[in-house]
């Protein structure tokens, strides 16, 4: 094992499931209207270890993790370039009235 005193130097991401309770909308239908579900402390995510609501710190942590990596994966198919008959159709050929483009269409 190693020891180590203070905070780690990275959050690690933990492995989060959908509440069973509210099917990770984070709201149960009640009578009326709609409650928050305590179970998940209205967030829809819960700990795959315990099974357990995570303390707000924590899941505000997970979540920001989550998003950068879903931003960071978005970036990446937007940088992917259209190949084949798609590029060559969205490319300006000139050909068109005034030099626009035209694509046969």
């Amino acid at each position: 094992m190693n020891r180590s005193h203070g905070p780690a130097f990275r959050a690690a991401q933990l492995d989060l499931a959908h509440c069973p309770a509210c099917r990770g909308r984070a709201v149960i239908k009640g009578v009326f209207h709609e409650l928050a579900c305590v179970q998940c402390n209205a967030s829809g995510w819960i700990s795959v270890d315990t099974g357990e609501a995570l303390p707000l710190e924590v899941l505000v942590t997970q979540l920001s993790i989550r998003l950068q990596a879903a931003d960071h994966q978005l970036a990446h198919f937007r940088k992917l370039t259209p190949c084949g008959a798609s590029q060559q159709y969205e490319l300006n050929n000139r050909r068109g009235a005034g030099g626009s483009n035209y694509t046969g269409d």
